[in-house]
């Protein structure tokens, strides 16, 4: 039976993390039929993260650990997916502010249904949200973007919910480029140029009430992520993107 890794991004959780990840088992025991393991990747945290990260990966044998001495999200998942085993590769943030029960339809959509990549969708139909509205305005104004300059069929391509193929990963991920939040965007605009299938599953989302995000940040970095990628794709980019017609990067 295909094992499925979760990873858990973390930097400075020491007040959440033990509490997700006992939730984040419960589920699991109970909901899923495969084998599976959480791995906690901590992006360089300078609190107890990491002491509380290593004493739960000794309390069960379900859970696991590594460290990375930089930051960042991109690099921590990169650098966990790939020297990871697993058939399918996953992960979520560790507010578990994406719910739970989507998440069996992600392992399904790529371990049955033939899909690379699942994501979950917080602007596809049939979706629930919760979130102020200065976050929703970036986030469909952001998507919207993605659409215009790269007519892309995806809606949703920064909710922390994915799941993707081990045999996928391991084609897109040495050609991703950035180490933070973009990297999800950039995956996906990958995957889409390489003609990977996609899958959206519509999530129920709820804002967390604390975040360590920096929104205007995080805007001007992805949008500087998309330039890139639209203007000055890497050479192994170009010498890929004739395997999909409609893409534009």
């Amino acid at each position: 039976m295909t094992r499925v890794d979760i990873v858990i991004p973390v930097y400075n959780e020491e007040d959440t993390l033990e509490k997700s990840i006992g939730t984040l088992r419960e589920f699991m025991m109970d909901n899923l039929g495969q084998t599976w393991r959480i791995v906690i990747a901590d992006n360089a945290s300078n609190d107890k993260t990491l002491a509380i990260a290593r004493s739960l990966s000794e309390r069960y044998e379900d859970v696991s650990f590594l460290h990375l001495d930089e930051k960042g999200r991109g690099r921590a998942l990169r650098r966990a997916w790939l020297e990871s085993d697993a058939g399918i590769l996953t992960y979520m943030d560790v507010d578990l502010a994406t719910g739970l029960e989507a998440f069996s339809e992600l392992v399904r959509a790529v371990e049955e249904d033939g899909y690379d990549i699942a994501i979950g969708s917080r602007l596809a139909a049939g979706a629930e949200i919760k979130r102020s509205v200065k976050r929703e305005f970036f986030s469909r104004g952001y998507n919207i973007l993605i659409k215009a300059m790269f007519r892309v069929r995806f809606h949703d391509a920064q909710c922390g919910f994915k799941a993707i193929s081990r045999d996928a990963a391991r084609v897109l991920l040495p050609l991703t480029e950035d180490n933070g939040w973009f990297f999800d965007t950039e995956l996906l605009l990958l995957a889409e140029v390489l003609g990977y299938h996609v899958k959206e599953v519509p999530v129920v989302w709820t804002e967390a009430a604390r975040t360590t995000v920096n929104i205007s940040r995080t805007v001007a970095r992805d949008l500087q992520g998309l330039f890139r990628l639209r203007f000055f794709p890497s050479p192994e980019v170009r010498a890929k993107k004739k395997l999909r017609r409609g893409v534009r990067l």
